[in-house]
C-alpha cells in the first residue's frame, strides 16, 4: 500500500472573460506542489507550508487543501487520516487560482493512496468544499481546467472538457500586486441590468462556439466581458493600458484572470503570444509595477502525480 504521494497542479486563468465562475483554462510553467502521507490517525494535518509570501492557515478546516482532504475522508469513511505539507509557486492574491492549485494537488495525491482511486471528475465535489474556504463561494472556474486539463466548463456538478485548437495559446501577466478574491468580489455588487445579461451571454456563445470550431473569428468577436470586468478594471492600476497593448499585439482578446490583478490575453500561435507578453508587462511597469509572464497553450496539461511510494 503506498504510503505518500507527490502532485503539481498548474496555475488558471479563471472566468475567461466570459464565463464568470464557470470557465477556466490552465497556464503551464507555474503552479503548486503537495505532498500528502497516509496516516494512521482518523484527520487531517498540515505539517507545512513553503514559499507563501503571507502566512497561511495551518489549521486543516481553514486551509484550501486541508478541507478539500477533510470532504474526502468523510465521503469515503476513510479509516485513515492524511498528513499535508504544501509548496506554493502561484502568487497569492494574483487571480491564477493558487487556492485551487493547492486544493487540487492535495487531492490527486490522496487519490494516490486510496486503495480505490476515484476518477478526476469525483474528486470535483471535494475541490469546490476547498475552494469555498478560500473565496467564500462553491465556484469551479479554476478547478475543472486543473483536474482535465486545458479548456474547462464547470458548472456546480459537471466539467465539460471544450476543444481549442492546439496552436492557441494565452499569455498570463501578474502584476507585483495583490488583489484580494473577497474584495474583488466586493466590487460586483449592485444592480445590473438585463441587456447586460444577454450581451455576455452572447459573447460565451460566441467563444464556446469559436473553440469548438476552431474559428478564431468568432472568439475576436465574443472574447469581451460587458459584465465583471467593467466593475473591477478600477481595483487594478494599469490595466486598460495592459489590455491594449495586448489588443494591439493581434490578441483575440483580453481580459483580468480571475479576480485580478492578473492579465490574461488569447493568441492564435504562440509566436503571436511571446511577441506581445513584454509590451502588456511594458504597460505595467508604466503604472509602477513589476511584473511575471507566462506563454501557454490553452490545451495544457492538468495536475499531474509526481510520486507514489
Amino acid at each position: 500500500m503506498r504510503q505518500q504521494a507527490s502532485a503539481f497542479s498548474p496555475a488558471s486563468v479563471g472566468n475567461v472573460g466570459v464565463g464568470f465562475d464557470i470557465l477556466g483554462h490552465v497556464i503551464e510553467g507555474v503552479g503548486d506542489t503537495v505532498t500528502v502521507r497516509r496516516i494512521e490517525a482518523p484527520e487531517v494535518r498540515i505539517t507545512g507550508i513553503h514559499g507563501a509570501t503571507v502566512d497561511l492557515p495551518l489549521d486543516a478546516p481553514g486551509n484550501t487543501a486541508g478541507a478539500a482532504l477533510i470532504s474526502l475522508r468523510e465521503a469515503l469513511a476513510l479509516p485513515f487520516g492524511f498528513e499535508v505539507e504544501i509548496g506554493k509557486g502561484i502568487p497569492l492574491g494574483s487571480g491564477m487560482g493558487g487556492s485551487a492549485a493547492s486544493c487540487v494537488a492535495a487531492l490527486v495525491a490522496a487519490n494516490a493512496l486510496l486503495d480505490a482511486p476515484l476518477t478526476r471528475e469525483q474528486l470535483y465535489p471535494h475541490a469546490l468544499v476547498g475552494e469555498a474556504v478560500a473565496s467564500g463561494g462553491k465556484h469551479g472556474d479554476n478547478l475543472g481546467p486543473m483536474l482535465l486539463g486545458g479548456l474547462v466548463l464547470s458548472t456546480a456538478d459537471r466539467l465539460v472538457r471544450v476543444p481549442v485548437p492546439d496552436h492557441w495559446h494565452s499569455v498570463l501577466v501578474h502584476p507585483e500586486a495583490i488583489l484580494e478574491t473577497r474584495r474583488a468580489r466586493a466590487a460586483l455588487q449592485g444592480a445590473y441590468e438585463l441587456k447586460e445579461f444577454v450581451a455576455q451571454s452572447a459573447n460565451l456563445a460566441l467563444v464556446l462556439a469559436g473553440c469548438h470550431a476552431g474559428d478564431a473569428g468568432l472568439v475576436r468577436e465574443g472574447l469581451r466581458d460587458v459584465l465583471v470586468e467593467p466593475r473591477r478594471a478600477p481595483l487594478i492600476v494599469g490595466f486598460g493600458a495592459a489590455k491594449q497593448a495586448a489588443l494591439d499585439a493581434n490578441a483575440m482578446g483580453a481580459s483580468i484572470s480571475g479576480a485580478g490583478p492578473s492579465v490574461f490575453a488569447w493568441f492564435e500561435s504562440r509566436g503571436e503570444a511571446e511577441a506581445a507578453a513584454p509590451a502588456v508587462q511594458a504597460a505595467f511597469a508604466a503604472a509602477g509595477f513589476d511584473s511575471q509572464a507566462w506563454v501557454s497553450p490553452i490545451n495544457a496539461t492538468g495536475a499531474e502525480l509526481l510520486s507514489a511510494t
